[in-house]
């Protein structure tokens, strides 16, 4: 039965991979399965979106509700996390911690193409379903898969959740007998990766087809699953039939729905939000560039000052701190507070200078500042600039009249002689959620941080930034610490105390010092509250030299444990931690930044954090972290180490004025103490980001 069947799969993609039709690359996205992910129903397959394709994903059956965000980060990866809803069973026995909360379990998942499709070749990928948790739908795949006109076939093998059916004897057995047994428990306190249980035990054959209707937006798929839902988590599911179907419906490029009817008695839905982190965009109410004029201004005598420094604000998105005029050039120092797009940026701030000064000023230098230190100086040559921007030449182009170099502002004449002391304050918003919890699936904490300062000097200030919670439901909390017995001390486990106890706080109130100290070296040093749960002293030195793809930085603190029932007070806890951070972007990874530390963390634990940060054309940026420590899994408790993800978007997507700044969207999947990092109130690597820049 096993053989026949196998048989009659192969010899079905035999014949449409040798079918004499010309190969067209598909430009369709790919819909998604009810697990998250380019699939089929419940299958895998081996199709990739582009680069940038991202998808919001809910799917409701009897027994599961899945919500899943699958994003394509390079041609050949694509990554997904999820969480699933077992209806068939509470989240725990006891009603007075979770009530008649349904239970939840947490999933990562990342397919990898191996082989992509051509005229009469396969796209052939290699994948992992929940490779970093308690196992529930734990799996491996292989998987091809070939387009024949409005078909697309597909064809597996799949090991664990994926190969329970056993319809094929496991191909690694003839390797090694330890491939025919998987083993049956997850290892550590759960999510940890198992690499011993890859490609063993049980196997099963599985595929599918896709049809496009010749009704565009509707797609038809057929599926021989390779689960028999014996083992299930939710109990053990009825299959009396081995044939999934489902149609997929594309509202629009933003949005599809699908029906499906599975295991031959259960129907199910689902929706998918999609959206392309490349292209995405905002509708822009900017002002019209400055026109440079045909006939520029005859010398600077006439000069309004004023109004050159006003357009720089409204037209540049420049805020001018000081300006020099001399011999043939302007030197403008500053910061770019409205367009992220560096050439956007300078092609207005140069057509705002041509448009007010004369020809005679043949080199405009802009440098840029941040937090009173000078980081890098743009240098246009004028001639060059206006003769672009008024098209003179069909060779001109804008970008070639500048280039970028270390500042030069020491002995400047400059126009206005500026204090350097002075009050300061500002607000901005933040919102901070969990997925998961015990009380609520889904609980959020929002409203407004209130900074303000007083700068001595352009080296030395005071600041303090108060947080005001304005919408919560974190107040639902109903147990601080939980009952996990070890000997770590609890170097964020308090959190819920700290995030409950009041609607103002005060999460900072800190000294700072910070300088250049020679090219390229720049160092910093703090003392006072320097987050919500810690106080000390500290300090870091970092090397960045310009537009470098590598920078490193190291810092070192005592702190001490902030009171969650006071302001001020501390507790006893105290201890050293500090890391050594290297900032790479690596040249075969494009706009790629990994960020690895290493050094001893809150909870004296020492080990080595890693950060992979992947930036879209928008501006959009993907993040992962982990941290391995010396400390073992039984200690940390369950999730066996620190991880988390993230995505980071700027405000810009969401006004209609451009703007710079940016939000970040976090999820962590379980937060304990071992691998815990201090927040110290100010990175350096951040502060000197416009040096070799990556966020923007």
């Amino acid at each position: 039965m096993k053989k026949s069947y196998l048989a009659t799969l192969v010899s079905l993609y035999c014949a449409s991979v040798a079918a004499e039709q010309g190969f067209e690359p598909s430009t369709k996205s790919y819909s998604q399965m009810n697990h998250g992910g380019v699939g089929l129903i419940q299958m895998p397959t081996a199709r990739h979106n582009e680069p940038g394709k991202f998808s919001l994903n809910y799917q409701d059956s009897q027994e599961y509700r899945l919500w899943s965000a699958s994003v394509q980060l390079f041609p050949w990866m694509e990554a997904t996390v999820r969480y699933t809803d077992v209806r068939t069973r509470l989240y725990s026995d006891d009603p007075d911690f979770s009530g008649d909360q349904t239970y939840k379990d947490k999933g990562i998942d990342a397919k990898f193409r191996l082989w992509q499709e051509s005229e009469f070749l396969p796209d052939v990928s290699v994948g992992f379903r929940d490779f970093g948790g308690t196992g529930l739908f734990e799996s491996e795949y292989i998987a091809a898969s070939k387009r024949i006109g409005p078909f697309d076939f597909h064809i597996g093998l799949g090991w664990g959740y994926l190969g329970s059916k056993g319809n094929i004897t496991n191909p690694f057995c003839d390797l090694k007998d330890s491939f025919c047994v998987r083993p049956g428990e997850f290892s550590g306190s759960g999510g940890k990766v198992d690499y011993q249980k890859f490609f063993k035990g049980t196997a099963s054959l599985y595929g599918g087809i896709e049809y496009q209707t010749p009704w565009d937006p509707l797609l038809l798929k057929l599926e021989y699953d390779g689960n028999n839902y014996v083992n299930d988590f939710a109990g053990t599911l009825v299959q009396d039939s081995a044939y999934n179907i489902a149609a997929v419906y594309t509202y629009s490029d933003a949005l599809d729905f699908n029906l499906n009817y599975m295991r031959g008695n259960t129907f199910g839905f689902g929706v998918n939000y999609k959206v392309d982190f490349n292209s995405v965009k905002q509708l822009k109410l900017d002002p019209t560039p400055k026109v440079v004029p045909a006939v520029q201004v005859a010398n600077t005598d006439n000069l309004d000052r004023t109004q050159m420094n006003r357009d720089l604000y409204l037209n540049a998105g420049f805020m001018v701190i000081n300006y020099a005029l001399k011999d043939n050039e302007i030197v403008v120092t500053g910061r770019q507070i409205s367009y992220r797009d560096e050439h956007v940026a300078l092609e207005r701030i140069g057509r705002v200078l041509a448009s007010h000064l004369p020809a005679e000023v043949k080199k405009y230098r802009i440098v840029e500042v941040e937090a009173g230190l000078p980081q890098v100086e743009t240098v246009i040559d004028a001639e060059k600039f206006v003769k672009a921007v008024r098209k003179e030449s069909l060779t001109a182009v804008v970008t070639d009249s500048y280039s970028r170099k270390e500042p030069e502002v020491s002995n400047e004449p400059w126009a206005v002689e500026l204090s350097e002391s002075g009050f300061g304050y500002g607000a901005e918003i933040f919102w901070s959620q969990t997925f998961g919890n015990p009380e609520r699936f889904y609980m959020y904490q929002g409203g407004v941080l209130l900074g303000a300062g007083y700068q001595f000097n352009n080296n030395f200030s005071v600041q303090t930034t108060a947080k005001v919670n304005l919408l919560t439901n974190y107040d639902d909390f109903n147990f601080k610490v939980d009952a996990f017995n070890n000997n770590v001390p609890r170097v964020r486990t308090y959190i819920r105390e700290y995030v409950s106890r009041s609607d103002v706080t005060m999460e900072n109130l800190y000294g700072h010092w910070k300088d250049e100290l020679a090219d390229n070296w720049y160092a910093q040093a703090y003392g006072g509250y320097l987050e919500t749960m810690y106080a000390g002293v500290g300090g870091e030195v970092l090397y960045k030299p310009l537009d470098s793809s590598l920078a490193i930085g190291v810092d070192l603190n005592y702190v001490r444990q902030r009171d969650y029932d006071s302001e001020v007070a501390l507790f006893d806890y105290k201890t050293m931690t500090g890391h050594v951070s290297f900032y790479w972007e690596p040249f075969f990874l494009k706009d790629t930044l990994i960020t690895t530390s290493l050094g001893q963390y809150l909870a004296k634990d020492k080990g080595v954090t890693v950060d992979f940060a992947k930036r879209f054309d928008s501006g959009i940026v993907v993040g992962a972290y982990a941290a391995i420590t010396d400390m073992s899994s039984e200690e940390y408790g369950e999730g066996s180490f620190t991880k988390g993800f993230y995505v980071s978007i700027p405000f810009d997507l969401f006004s209609l004025k451009s703007a710079t700044g940016r939000g970040r969207i976090p999820w962590i999947p379980i937060s304990r103490d071992g691998g815990q990092m201090l927040n110290r109130p100010m990175n350096l690597n951040d502060l000197t980001e416009v040096r070799s820049p990556f966020l923007r």
